[in-house]
């Protein structure tokens, strides 16, 4: 689901709140995650998942493009772990058309 798409969602479920203001909710809810993170905070969001950072140390890369040797700077990046319940949710879901498939090509 893009941006977008959780906009258009959010204005169809709630005829009251005007695409616009969908997507300011949306751009205020995503800003206040960016900040938190850049701040070094967990997110956590109960039944959805959390957001942490992860720490990767330097390393020597290499180009694609050419092969050359490239140092890679150490750097944090935005991990995302699935809640449990998210989890259940989706693999019970994959369960049943995995098991859709199976009939149908049995």
């Amino acid at each position: 689901m893009t941006k977008s798409e959780l906009i258009s969602r959010l204005a169809e479920r709630f005829p009251q709140l005007l695409a616009k203001d969908a997507e300011l909710v949306v751009k205020i809810i995503l800003d206040a995650m960016t900040k938190s993170l850049a701040k070094g905070e967990r997110i956590e969001i109960r039944g959805f998942g959390s957001f942490d950072l992860n720490y990767r140390p330097s390393r020597i890369g290499r180009n694609p493009k050419s092969g050359e040797k490239v140092h890679v700077p150490e750097k944090y990046v935005p991990h995302f772990k699935a809640g449990k319940k998210m989890r259940e949710l989706i693999n019970a879901n994959y369960k049943e058309r995995a098991g859709l498939y199976d009939q149908a090509a049995g």
